[in-house]
């Protein structure tokens, strides 16, 4: 495992060996969200693969839970009936995870969405993944 540093007042804490060594950082928004993007990628035969997407998401809208799922869905266009994730536990309270991704609210209008390749990133790294973004400390002193 290693670093992925700092990324919108988050720190990445967990980026496995095993995904790409390219980087690169990317700033939008869609439907009043605004995302804080840092991609992981690898060459292949076929040009580039990401391995690894890091999102910080602020908006008014992602007021908790339920409404950064629905947006998730509704920006993955996924049905959201049909889209099946567990919770998993951080320290800024649960989150969800399923399909390659995991997402949680760090506070109303802030979250965070790890998303990977499911060919080669599951189960319990993807977890350490999402589990290691956590807020910059504060400094000392």
């Amino acid at each position: 495992m290693r670093d992925g540093g700092m990324l919108d007042g988050f720190h990445i804490a967990v980026v496995p060996d095993e995904v790409g060594e390219e980087v690169s950082d990317f700033a939008t928004e869609w439907e009043d969200v605004r995302f804080t993007t840092r991609v992981w990628e690898r060459q292949t035969a076929d040009g580039y693969r990401v391995d690894l997407r890091v999102h910080v998401l602020r908006g008014e809208r992602l007021g908790d839970l339920d409404a950064l799922r629905a947006f998730l869905a509704s920006y993955h266009e996924r049905d959201p009936d049909g889209w099946q994730l567990a919770e998993f536990p951080h320290d800024d309270g649960a989150g969800l995870v399923g399909d390659g991704q995991a997402f949680r609210l760090a506070e109303p209008g802030v979250a965070v969405h790890v998303l990977v390749d499911p060919e080669l990133i599951h189960g319990d790294v993807l977890l350490a993944v999402a589990r290691g973004v956590g807020r910059q400390p504060e400094p000392a002193g």
